[in-house]
């Protein structure tokens, strides 16, 4: 499920040069001692600070620089200490450290006391200033100072305590002697302390934004209960960079009363000397942001109780609700097995990642969570992610800015960057369920890993190749949901969502939300139960309410979501516009909504004409449909004024833009459909001939195509004008003539100008070939039947050109306006005078009409002169029918 690659590994990148250096001070070849290394903390810019235990008894603390993959040494203790938390600031000029006291060898720390935290200046080593002494954990951090090219003099560090309180440390340097960088008053430095934060149970620190979030208890108005409320208040306290904070954030949680026995710390450091007693049950909880969706994400699972099933929950703030999940874990759990239970939240990308090792994997969509069908869950032998330890040894590592996770096995002392694999949501995709298992059970995570496929991952071309190609394997659709429709609507929702976050939900995810009725195998996961909170009510506060950025994204995702869930079909479906479309089919003549349409059309197949001009394979976007056409500028219409509707923020330019650019992307998506399928199978030019009739390549692509109109008739889409006439060429080229007529009949097949004339000139008139166009022929509407006689060189053709001619002229002619020739002009015939009076008739409207055969191939216009005056003699009853 997941794809490991190793970023950092402890034994490589490091202990081989700390051997090195220790070897270079007790001036031997090769250092044998045991060095112990212990990686510390990672700071904002992906320094890693470590300790080990160096010769003579001593203890060092280096940095190991992420980019230029250099080892520092800063410190030496000259005795043995046991380092639980260090901090370095950015210009490297202030190392802070905590020292828990060593209780099983003779070193004790002075003062006696549980921790030492120390402020020590090292450009270069110097001064030592004494932070705390106390009989608690204290965790040490320093602030990024955002330089800007100049020598920042001052530093900034928080103190938090498992005391539960936060102080900010605000330390002034100066420099001496044009190099040394030494503490200004250090004696002065309580008097510079500011208290953050008064009482919390966890916290934690997110470098890379500078935020501190932390949960404190909420009393109620019921204060006089004397039990221990389960009303908790989380709070984000965001530091800006001229060092100032504010509380931006506070979210109200409901958890256990005994949900946190210790105090908690989060992403401050690791401490290889602190052990949790077994009644102190591990608390798993994260806050994951992310700066390109806006989005925020709370996770935090619930203590075993019975030991048969784990709960968890995923409080979404941008989509203003939260998640509860309950999952069974098939049985009771021993009570040894019990305590290794320990549940991982993993961000990559817009997923969390809810592992259990050796039971379960939840990959939970964070931007459509309204159905469980979205999320993708595994359990048995497909959770195994590959790591070589236990889960409690894993620490998520996280960056905002960053769509991949990282993962820090500090057993081995390796860091991994963590993705979603392709390969195997490909192996998902592709994977046949077992004959004892309905099709199904199976479609729930095939639309999971379909959707995850594209959404997340599908900007690879190759990628989505592959993805083509298991469409055109698996043509029948699913039992539970059609994957060409889930294919075209998840890839415009990717494509649109990167334009404008503010479209996840006005505009379509997924064809399953249009079902009438949703199949139960969608709507429910198998062992998992799920229960959804809405209306969270996060409040921000100060600056927050007028930030740009994140917390501005953030407070507008949240604001947006209440609004949309209180307003009817928030998301654009496009099986709407159905009987819009169906009554515009029926207008004959051209109106105002028409010329709308049309000039919608026209910006969204220039658009495409420039994106297509060196991809000319398949030939669509070569002649007018008029059907398809209205029906481009049709969803244009109702979808740009959908999201004027909806969104208003965007500003209608912007809306424009993206209601063009959306159903442009439609029109390639399907033209890069027929193109892969047209690359797999090797087809060239001569398919387009129709002598020939079809072989396995062109059934296939006749059956694919198929597909493609089926699966865009049930979402009322649009399609590239031209693709009806290429089906039409394959149809009559695979299936058989009566077939063939059948599929017109029934409206799979829509009779096009192009294809028609084409059939009439490129075929022969053999016996087949006459009745497949006499019955095409009867077939047309009046005014493509007259333009496609002309093309036909047959002798029905020709009377038919010949009646058509005659009654045209008969029909237009005024009797009024033409008198009866007189007996004494010449060429009076009274022997017949009718044939005389059609004959004057005929020739003096001839005289003002062009000629029908004018510029027309293949007509012998002697026959038809012949066929006119037998047509005539007939119509005046003097010739045998």
């Amino acid at each position: 499920m997941l794809k490991l690659k190793p970023t950092f590994d402890l034994q490589r990148d490091v202990v081989s040069d700390i051997f090195r250096k220790e070897a270079s001070v007790c001036r031997v070849q090769e250092y044998s001692g045991a060095v112990d290394t212990c990686i510390l903390n990672i700071e904002r810019d992906g320094g890693i600070l470590y300790s080990w235990k160096g010769a003579a008894g001593t203890t060092r603390i280096g940095r190991y620089d992420c980019k230029t993959k250099q080892n520092k040494l800063l410190y030496t203790f000259d005795k043995q200490v046991c380092v639980s938390s260090c901090s370095l600031n950015e210009e490297e000029t202030l190392l802070a450290v905590s020292l828990a006291q060593n209780t099983s060898g003779d070193e004790r720390l002075q003062p006696m006391s549980k921790c030492l935290t120390l402020l020590i200046e090292i450009h270069p080593i110097n001064n030592t200033q004494v932070l705390k002494a106390v009989d608690c954990r204290v965790k040490v951090q320093f602030l990024s100072s955002e330089m800007d090219g100049r020598s920042v003099l001052e530093s900034h560090l928080l103190l938090l305590t498992d005391d539960g309180y936060v102080d900010l440390y605000h330390v002034l340097l100066t420099k001496q002697e044009g190099y040394r960088v030494v503490m200004a008053n250090p004696e002065r430095l309580s008097k510079t302390t500011e208290r953050i934060v008064e009482d919390f149970c966890w916290a934690q620190w997110d470098g890379h934004t500078q935020r501190l979030y932390y949960v404190a208890h909420h009393l109620t108005h019921t204060q006089a209960c004397a039990t221990a409320l389960d009303k908790f208040l989380m709070r984000c306290v965001q530091f800006y960079p001229n060092h100032n904070c504010e509380t931006v954030l506070e979210l109200p949680l409901e958890l256990p009363a005994t949900f946190f026995p210790t105090v908690k710390f989060v992403n401050l450091g690791f401490d290889h000397y602190h052990t949790e007693r077994p009644e102190e049950r591990p608390v798993s909880m994260k806050v994951f942001t992310n700066r390109i969706a806006g989005s925020m994400c709370v996770c935090y699972c619930q203590p075993l109780k019975d030991k048969q099933e784990l709960i968890y929950t995923v409080v979404l703030v941008h989509k203003d609700c939260s998640k509860t999940f309950r999952v069974s874990l098939g049985g009771d759990q021993p009570s040894h097995r019990a305590a290794q239970l320990h549940p991982l939240f993993i961000p990559i990308g817009y997923h969390i990642l809810v592992y259990l090792q050796g039971h379960f994997l939840h990959c939970i969509n964070t931007r459509q969570q309204e159905m469980l069908c979205h999320s993708l869950f595994l359990s048995g032998v497909d959770v195994d992610m590959g790591l070589q330890c236990q889960s409690a040894n894993i620490t998520v590592l996280h960056a905002e800015e960053e769509s991949s996770g990282s993962l820090l096995d500090s057993g081995n002392g390796r860091i991994y960057a963590a993705e979603l694999s392709p390969s195997f949501l490909l192996q998902m995709l592709r994977s046949d369920a077992p004959s004892s298992c309905p099709s199904s059970k199976a479609d729930p995570q095939r639309l999971a890993a379909l959707h995850c496929l594209l959404v997340y991952m599908g900007n690879d071309p190759g990628l989505e190749l592959k993805i083509i190609e298991w469409l055109c394997d698996n043509m029948s659709a699913f039992e539970s949901f059609d994957q060409i429709q889930e294919f075209i609507l998840a890839s415009l929702y990717r494509i649109s969502y990167e334009k404008s976050l503010s479209l996840d939900k006005v505009l379509p995810y997924s064809s399953v939300l249009d079902k009438k009725e949703i199949p139960a195998c969608l709507l429910e996961v198998p062992g998992v139960l799920c229960t959804t909170e809405l209306h969270i009510e996060p409040v921000f506060k100060g600056k927050a309410r007028s930030l740009q950025g994140f917390w501005s994204e953030l407070q507008w995702n949240t604001e947006r979501t209440k609004y949309l869930d209180a307003v009817p079909n928030p998301r654009y479906r496009t099986s709407t516009i159905q009987a819009d479309w169906e009554r515009l089919k029926s207008e004959r003549r051209p109106s105002s909504l028409r010329n709308n349409m049309e000039e919608n059309t026209k910006k969204v197949l220039s658009m495409v004409d420039t994106w297509c001009l060196d991809r000319k394979l398949v030939p669509l976007f070569q002649e007018e449909d008029h059907q398809q056409r209205a029906l481009i500028g049709l969803m244009v219409d109702k979808l740009r004024e959908h999201l004027n509707r909806h969104l208003p923020r965007i500003g209608k330019k912007k809306i424009d833009s993206l209601v063009v650019n959306y159903v442009a992307k439609l029109l390639e998506l399907i033209r890069h459909m027929l193109e892969s399928v047209w690359l797999k199978h090797k087809l060239g030019p001569r398919v387009l001939c129709l002598k020939q009739r079809g072989g396995p390549a062109e059934w296939s692509v006749l059956h694919f195509m198929f597909r493609i109109l089926e699966a865009t008739r049930g979402l009322c889409l649009p399609l590239p004008p031209g693709y009806h006439t290429l089906l039409a060429v394959f149809a009559v080229r695979c299936l058989p003539h009566h077939t063939f007529l059948q599929y017109i009949d029934h409206g799979f097949l829509q009779l096009t100008e192009t294809f028609v004339s084409r059939l009439m000139t490129d075929l022969d008139n053999s016996d087949a070939n006459e009745r497949l166009k006499f019955s095409i022929l009867k077939r047309l509407p009046e005014p493509m039947e007259q333009r496609i006689y002309h093309m036909w060189d047959h002798p029905v053709s020709s009377a038919s050109i010949s009646r058509d001619y005659t009654r045209t002229l008969l029909e237009k002619h005024d009797n009024k306006g033409c008198a009866f020739p007189s007996r004494d002009k010449p060429g009076f015939t009274p022997e017949f005078l009718p044939l005389t009076y059609l004959a004057k008739i005929l020739s003096d409207i001839e005289k003002q009409a062009p000629n029908p055969f004018e510029e027309q191939e293949n007509v012998d216009a002697k026959f038809v002169e012949e066929t006119a005056l037998k047509q005539t003699l007939m119509l005046l009853g003097f010739g045998e029918k």
